[in-house]
């Protein structure tokens, strides 16, 4: 059986973000397995293979700002499709102590 490689456990652990729900480049990183794969996150992300089975528009950072390089549509596009699943925002953040993903590291 072969390993997973990095982008592929990305995906795995974007999957399972709930509808309504957001998480931190750096809490799917740590849930991924590696905590200094922040950035790494951004880039599978952006190369997102198959966007209506990924919901990476369910990522955003650890202050709960869209990304200006949504691969997708862009940012705005990005807090559409967050509001349309009911994620409120705060200015031009989500509202992370209501909407976060709770998991075993936050």
């Amino acid at each position: 059986m072969e390993e997973k490689n990095s982008f592929e456990k990305i995906y795995d652990v974007v999957k399972q973000i709930p509808k309504g729900s957001v998480a931190s480049y750096g809490q799917v990183a740590r849930l991924a397995g590696n905590s200094r794969w922040a950035r790494v996150v951004g880039y599978a992300l952006h190369a997102n293979p198959d966007p209506e089975h990924i919901p990476c528009h369910r990522v955003v950072t650890k202050d709960g700002c869209t990304s200006r390089a949504f691969a997708f549509g862009g940012g705005d596009r990005q807090r559409e499709l967050l509001e349309a699943e009911g994620v409120e925002f705060e200015g031009d953040h989500v509202i992370m102590q209501e909407y976060q993903w709770e998991t075993p590291f936050y």
